[in-house]
Formats: C-alpha cells, structure tokens, sequence
C-alpha cells in the first residue's frame, strides 16, 4: 500500500469536481494530516457551504469526521487497501481505540 496520507489524500481529492451551479473545493491541512472537499453554490449563493467528505490521519487511523455522499470514502479506502479496523466512521459514532488521543477540534 502507497503511503497513508498520499491514498486518503487522492481519494478525498476524487470527491471534487463540480455540477450544475455548484462548485467544489478540495482542502487540505498537510500540519494537522487533514483533508477535506467543500461544495458551494454558483455564481449565487442560495445556501450556506457544506463538507461533502472530511477525514484526518491520527497516528496509523484514518478518521472520516464527515461523509454526505452516497459513494462512502469508507468503502474506497478500504479498496485501496486501508484495512477497515484503522478507519473510524466518527460521524457514525465511531470512535479512535482508547489511549489514542485524538486532537480536539477548534
């Protein structure tokens, strides 16, 4: 398997891609290992900005915080060989093993 930020970061990065009066965004924070798409409306903006996916990497976990998308990033990371038991689904309730520290979020 490539590295783990390199796989998390390409995949969330294939969430991007725009439609019809939207706009998407891909994000990354390579300090805090975090990585996310943001969807917008165009050129009007009719609602607020949302994540479409948001995941970060705490030591050897991959942390999905957030997926609205019908094409679960779960699903895709373990195609791509992250073993299911070092990703945590958090916006399912899932949560990092104990004695992991997870950093807390602004």
């Amino acid at each position: 398997m490539d590295d783990l930020a390199t796989v998390v970061e390409e995949t969330i990065q294939g969430y991007a891609g725009g439609g019809f009066s939207l706009k998407t965004f891909f994000m990354i924070n390579a300090v805090e290992n975090a990585y996310a798409v943001l969807i917008t409306d165009v050129p009007v903006h009719k609602r607020p900005a949302g994540i479409v996916v948001f995941a970060r990497i705490v030591g050897d976990y991959v942390v999905i915080e957030e997926d609205t998308t019908d094409r679960p990033l779960v699903d895709k990371l373990t195609a791509k060989g992250i073993p299911r038991d070092k990703i945590i689904c958090a916006y399912a309730g899932e949560s990092l093993p104990e004695g992991l520290e997870s950093p807390a979020l602004p």
